[in-house]
């Protein structure tokens, strides 16, 4: 009888008495005892209400129904298709919308509405999948600073290839600590081009200048990511860099002259197509024989076996890194030595000497830098041991 009352007097009053009666109808669906008959009233009449003229009716029925498992589904359906100002709250909460609902919804909404889904609590892979696809980067925003997204690999690297040229994009993915290193990588590679485009487009540098520096600290960049990768993280990054072409001789020389046979080991295991067990056994019998017919199968140029020999060897005799850091550097000593070995080899050819001498020079000035820091450090510990010493 109270819901045929409230029918009546709806059709006449203004819109804010409206909306709050819409609150209290709602409400009174959800929590109060109503009979048969007043509930099927209360149902149709909010079935008629979603096509109030007014926006306040149906932004106070979402606000209402957003986070209910009771709600009629009907009309959440509804809610949801609605303009954003009705639709966010129940786009961001409403547990009754499934998961096929919210990839259409990805689909065919705008900024405002795939940012309110991105902003779901346990939002599965699917739906992540389509905001990775075709959401806006603020979508993707959101997403990547939801701790309850589950995002595959593939989602991940879908919104570095759409989005990774945008600075608060990269920041946001950089500071996950499980972000996947194949992932992290391609960040990186993003970055690289975008600042070689920057400083060329400013007439600061060449395009070959820009595109040779883009690639070394590139390169830099993926032994710091691979000096933290193991197992599976490991061969993700491998197999990113062979998909994307920076699987080269030049930096899989880096890797080993930087005593990282992990990143080593993988690279060549992914090249020959052995298994990584396989390959470390060949590499570790200390033969060169077998050492030249795994490089052989792993397609690098024939000219660059001897470098990789002599590196080998040393790595063998000067030991293994043993911090994440350390596996991140060239080693001097290493470098200098198959540099060495190689001025004195007539199969060695010029491009390999460029690179070596390269890896000489990076190699000396950052031995430099950390003597520097290590001084720098000295002198702040050497005042406070005397003024302990003093007290």
């Amino acid at each position: 009888m109270i819901v045929r009352q409230f029918i009546h007097w709806i059709r006449t009053a203004p819109a804010g008495e409206r909306a709050e009666a819409t609150r209290a109808l709602a409400r009174a669906w959800l929590i109060s005892d109503l009979s048969a008959d007043d509930r099927i009233a209360a149902e149709g009449a909010l079935l008629m209400l979603l096509d109030d003229a007014s926006p306040l009716v149906r932004q106070a029925m979402a606000e209402a129904f957003a986070r209910s498992l009771d709600a009629p589904a009907s009309i959440v359906r509804a809610l949801s298709a609605d303009q954003p100002t009705v639709a966010l709250p129940v786009l961001e909460h409403s547990p009754l919308l499934i998961d096929a609902d919210l990839v259409d919804i990805v689909a065919t909404g705008g900024e405002e509405v795939q940012c309110a889904v991105a902003r779901r609590i346990a939002l599965p892979v699917s739906v992540c999948a389509a905001i990775a696809e075709v959401g806006c980067a603020a979508a993707a925003l959101e997403l990547i600073e939801n701790p309850h997204a589950e995002l595959a690999p593939f989602s991940w690297d879908r919104i570095v290839e759409r989005h990774g040229h945008l600075a608060a994009i990269r920041e946001a993915m950089l500071v996950l600590e499980d972000l996947p290193a194949a992932t992290r990588a391609a960040l990186v590679a993003k970055l690289s081009e975008t600042l070689a485009q920057f400083v060329v487009a400013r007439n600061w540098l060449s395009a070959e200048r820009a595109d040779r520096i883009t690639i070394e600290a590139r390169d830099r960049s993926t032994m710091n990511i691979a000096a933290r990768s193991r197992g599976d993280d490991m061969q993700g990054l491998v197999r990113h860099l062979r998909v994307t072409g920076q699987l080269t001789a030049g930096l899989i020389l880096r890797a080993l002259l930087s005593g990282n046979l992990g990143l080593f080991d993988a690279a060549l295991a992914e090249l020959a197509d052995l298994p990584l067990a396989r390959v470390s056994a060949l590499l570790h019998e200390r033969g060169g024989n077998s050492v030249h017919a795994l490089l052989r199968r792993a397609g690098l140029p024939e000219a660059t076996f001897a470098a990789f020999q002599v590196a080998l060897d040393a790595c063998h005799e000067q030991g293994f890194v043993d911090s994440d850091d350390g596996a991140a550097r060239l080693r001097r000593r290493m470098v200098e030595r198959v540099l060495t070995h190689c001025e004195s080899d007539r199969g060695a050819t010029e491009p390999l000497m460029v690179l070596l001498r390269r890896f000489a020079t990076e190699s000396a000035r950052e031995e430099a830098r950390l003597f520097c820091d290590e001084i720098v450090a000295d002198d702040v510990v050497d005042p406070l041991y005397d003024d302990l010493i003093a007290a």
